[in-house]
């Protein structure tokens, strides 16, 4: 099926060829088309364009279709001078729109049973996270709350969440586990992913993340929890093939490097990259056992040092690829904590990504417009850093930066359309306002 979307003002994160990714300063460029069109066929972009390219008959035929309504116009068109002749089954106007690809949200947690709204209470009487979290709170709050739901109402309010999102500009999604902590909870929380991978029009990746937090019945023996996870747990989850990657909560508090180390090297040997949240409480190793592990992703980086960064830079090179850092903005946010110095990464020459962290306890933020507005105000990064950020480089931090993340031939045609003007710069200025009017997924406007 054939389609030819038209009446695009401006036309962002083009790119040559299927694949790009930003690194270092190179983040602040953002290749843009006036006056684009976009040729789609079954799902994917097949060419992309300019008016003024085409010849003056198919111009004058097109831009008697252009209105500023968005409309779509089934039927049989084929324009002899161009597009190769073929015929298109529906042309597309987008009312002279901006359109940017559809945004990637390489981190969250959106499959939980209740926010811990009590706890926000807490932290504005002055309570920390590491203190609600050692007194039972925190992500076991959430595993208490999570075992006694049922499969179907997770899967509801997933679905719910999942729809915010996509709402935002979102068209690609990775979603931990974690909440669940006993076998059962953890493989139940990973079916819920699955069933929202089966519906869902665009890419959702699973992530295994059951070390998130050591349950309390196994406070002084948290080796065996450790050995759960890589005994039973892992193994579990790879018969039933519920998982793309595995992730580990290193940090104080948490799981030590030495025992991240192991989970990551159980998880290879099934085949299941790293994803890893690192560096959110201290600088306890964290970058350092992802890089040493190949891992896709290193997350949070709340603490980084010199040797973090130069851990992360040494990986770019590394056969395998880099281990991309992903800053959470919206968690420095709610929790008053520091946020990432992405200046400094971006300075070191590496890919950044952003995310949103969406959860329950300490980033309940489902938009990336509004994370894109803290990279920029609170992170010192430019809208066009931030905007690569949730986009090719997120792509990269699930290694579909052939697939999502850009405008190019050959990518999944995902794309979201806004009437605010200059939307690179705009959209993080105006923070409070959702600026995304229709979001296409696979060329099909998702509702």
């Amino acid at each position: 099926m054939h389609k030819l979307f038209i009446g695009i003002s401006k036309l962002w994160g083009v790119a040559e060829s299927a694949g790009m990714v930003k690194y270092g300063l190179a983040m602040q460029a953002v290749d843009c088309l006036e006056h684009a069109w976009i040729w789609v066929h079954n799902g994917s972009i097949y060419k992309v364009g300019i008016m003024s390219d085409l010849s003056e008959s198919t111009q004058s035929a097109l831009q008697n279709r252009i209105t500023s309504t968005a409309h779509d116009i089934a039927g049989k068109f084929v324009f002899n001078d161009d597009f190769q002749g073929f015929e298109f089954s529906m042309l597309v106007c987008l009312g002279n729109k901006e359109v940017m690809p559809g945004f990637v949200d390489s981190h969250t947690h959106i499959v939980f049973a209740e926010p811990r709204t009590e706890e926000f209470k807490l932290r504005i009487q002055g309570a920390g996270y590491e203190a609600i979290a050692a007194a039972g709170g925190g992500i076991l709050n959430s595993a208490r709350k999570l075992q006694g739901m049922s499969f179907d109402f997770l899967l509801t309010e997933a679905k719910k969440r999942l729809h915010w999102m996509v709402a935002h500009g979102t068209t690609t999604v990775e979603i931990k586990s974690g909440y669940g902590l006993t076998v059962e909870s953890e493989l139940m929380m990973l079916r819920v992913i699955a069933a929202l991978k089966a519906e869902f029009p665009g890419i959702i990746r699973s992530t295994f993340l059951g070390a998130h937090a050591f349950p309390l019945e196994y406070k002084g023996r948290e080796e065996d929890y450790v050995q759960l996870i890589i005994d039973t747990m892992l193994p579990a989850v790879v018969q039933e093939n519920l998982a793309d990657h595995v992730d580990v909560f290193c940090d104080r508090g948490f799981f030590s490097a030495e025992q991240t180390g192991r989970i990551l090297t159980a998880a290879k040997s099934y085949g299941l990259p790293g994803k890893i949240h690192a560096n959110e409480l201290g600088i306890t190793g964290g970058v350092q056992v992802a890089v040493a592990n190949n891992a896709w992703s290193a997350d949070h980086l709340e603490y980084l040092g010199e040797q973090e960064i130069a851990e992360f830079a040494k990986s770019v090179s590394a056969e395998g690829g880099e281990t991309v850092p992903v800053a959470l903005p919206g968690c420095s946010y709610f929790l008053g904590i520091p946020y990432a110095n992405t200046r400094a990464l971006i300075k070191a020459g590496l890919p950044v990504a952003l995310a949103t962290d969406f959860n329950p306890g300490s980033s309940p933020v489902c938009s990336l417009q509004m994370v894109w507005s803290l990279a920029c105000t609170q992170q010192k990064m430019l809208p066009s850093e931030a905007f690569n950020a949730i986009t090719c480089n997120a792509a990269r931090a699930l290694r579909l930066e052939k697939n999502v993340g850009s405008i190019a031939p050959g990518m999944d045609a995902n794309f979201i359309t806004t009437s605010t003007l200059n939307a690179l710069d705009t959209i993080p200025y105006f923070f409070g306002k959702n600026h995304i009017e229709d979001v296409f997924i696979r060329g099909n406007r998702f509702n």
